[in-house]
């Protein structure tokens, strides 16, 4: 009984995850972030802003954080590569652990 239940939920999260929108005037996460060349810590940062701005949440320096596993290091690296790339926009500065970023639209990324 539980094995369908997996599989065919497994096959729901297939889909959601390649339709999903992570701002509420539906941009979906765009693949391109998979080939023009980051890291894979900075394609998993970007991974989890769509993730927090999916569910509502801020994205801020203090929410990645607080789920990130890697060191504070790569963290602000990645961050700082994203902004480079015009991927991710610093809307609100408060110091390392208090600026709030926005995802931009892919056709203004610097690929």
């Amino acid at each position: 009984m539980f094995d369908g239940f997996v599989e065919s939920t497994s096959i729901l999260n297939k889909g959601m995850l390649m339709n999903h929108n992570h701002n509420p005037s539906g941009m979906a996460m765009n693949q391109n972030i998979f080939r023009i060349g980051l890291s894979v810590e900075t394609i998993s940062i970007y991974l989890l802003c769509c993730g927090f701005s999916d569910g509502g949440a801020v994205i801020s320096t203090r929410n990645l954080l607080g789920v990130w596993n890697g060191t504070r290091e790569a963290l602000f690296d990645g961050i700082k590569e994203l902004e480079k790339r015009n991927i991710l926009l610093n809307i609100i500065s408060g110091g390392e652990d208090k600026n709030v970023y926005k995802l931009l639209e892919n056709k203004s990324w610097k690929l």
